[in-house]
């Protein structure tokens, strides 16, 4: 019996027992950051409609990060909509705002990521929603605050990255700025509007009364920057060093990186440059005994690394480092990852699929409560897909059909 035949997959928590089932969350927001903080709330329970346009629906629909789209939708709109149900509206048509205005009587939370000033022309600002539900957590989310002069430029990842000096730690020192490989700055921003709906949803608990939770990209990809902004703050506002070798922090020391092997790749964290030295057999790195020499010298240690590490494949050096409790890990590629048992047991993916069958193999949500694991096999919806259905729950007449199931 093989390692990964003893991988058992974890048990999915039921939806009864998720922390926010009979919550009901109304999600406004378009392309990322807005959908990925409705889709963490839909995982821990909550149920949660997507108020979209009439036949084109949310514009992520169209945005393709590769050329895979799955029933005329992007991969991209499916992996983060799932679990989601579909209500079509026009908002500037009288009646359709109305029925609008119904659902958000009834929810609990309603997230919106429209540039400044567009959910006030619509008459959906918080000051306005507020009257009509004093006890709803509405979250906003923008490209750089209501404020200031940046505050109309768009909202969007890989300029949020590049304002906020980001793009100049990863990369190495020859290079110019170096993005991230992930749209981060949305990522960022919608975990961060999850927290702050939470607390106010705690809030409400004692008080009764909902809240205004206000988030930017910028202000989110500045504060994953913490660590070395404060540094920067604290030494005299020099700029970020990154090493010309293997840089894989800007400010940490050597041996900190990534260097090939005779067959792969080996990572290797903080430790004494000498006892790593010692490890592997290279002399040339027992003379750098002053712990300063790793930071400031860390070029001439890291190109002594590279030539040494070559020589050996990853699973050699892994041999003598691991059991020494040297922080180092392989560098997998996603199949190997997948192959691997240390993934399998993690459970980390799921299929979702359509009413009519389509389906998409996709991440799960990386929270588990009381030991259970947040899957749910429903797919991205439609556009307009329960449009009836809610209306029907809200005694409306029914605003059209869907646009139906997609060859």
């Amino acid at each position: 019996m093989s390692e990964s035949d003893l991988v058992l997959p974890p048990e999915p928590l039921p939806q009864a027992q998720r922390p926010l089932a009979g919550l009901l969350v109304l999600d406004f927001s378009q392309f990322l950051a807005g959908p990925s903080a409705a889709l963490r709330l839909a995982d821990l329970g909550a149920r949660t409609i997507k108020i979209e346009r009439p036949g084109a629906g949310d514009l992520c629909r169209r945005l393709y990060i590769s050329n895979l789209d799955l029933d005329g939708d992007s991969t991209l709109f499916h992996s983060i909509n799932r679990n989601k149900e579909s209500f079509a509206a026009d908002l500037k048509q009288p009646e359709d705002l109305a029925a609008v205005r119904e659902l958000i009587a009834r929810a609990d939370v309603l997230i919106q990521n429209f540039r400044p000033g567009v959910m006030e022309r619509i008459g959906l600002d918080y000051a306005a929603v507020r009257a009509i539900n004093p006890s709803l957590v509405y979250g906003s989310i923008t490209g750089y605050g209501d404020r200031g002069p940046w505050r109309d430029k768009p909202g969007q990842d890989l300029l949020a990255q590049s304002l906020s000096g980001l793009s100049w730690l990863s990369g190495d020192a020859d290079q110019g700025p170096v993005p991230m490989g992930l749209a981060v700055a949305d990522m960022l921003a919608g975990a961060h509007l999850v927290q702050g709906l939470l607390a106010c949803l705690v809030r409400r608990s004692i008080t009764g009364e909902g809240g205004l939770v206000e988030v930017s990209l910028l202000e989110s990809v500045l504060d994953v920057q913490f660590e070395v902004l404060t540094t920067h703050l604290n030494d005299g506002g020099l700029p970020p060093e990154r090493s010309a070798v293997n840089n894989a922090h800007a400010y940490l020391a050597a041996p900190y990186g990534i260097y090939a092997t005779a067959d792969g790749h080996l990572a290797l964290a903080m430790m004494p440059v000498p006892r790593l030295g010692e490890l592997i057999d290279c002399a040339a790195l027992l003379a750098y005994d002053n712990p300063r020499s790793w930071f400031a010298e860390r070029d001439a240690i890291k190109g002594i690394l590279v030539e040494h590490l070559a020589g050996r494949t990853t699973a050699q050096w892994l041999a003598v480092l691991e059991p020494a409790d040297v922080w180092c890990a392989d560098v997998f590629t996603w199949p190997r990852l997948r192959a691997h048992a240390g993934f399998q047991a993690l459970g980390m993916t799921q299929r979702v699929s359509r009413a009519n069958g389509a389906s998409l193999d996709t991440t799960r949500c990386p929270i588990r409560i009381d030991g259970g694991v947040l899957t749910s096999a429903r797919g991205a919806p439609i556009v307009g897909e329960d449009s009836d259905a809610i209306c029907a729950e809200l005694g409306l007449a029914t605003m059209g059909a869907p646009e139906g199931n997609r060859a």
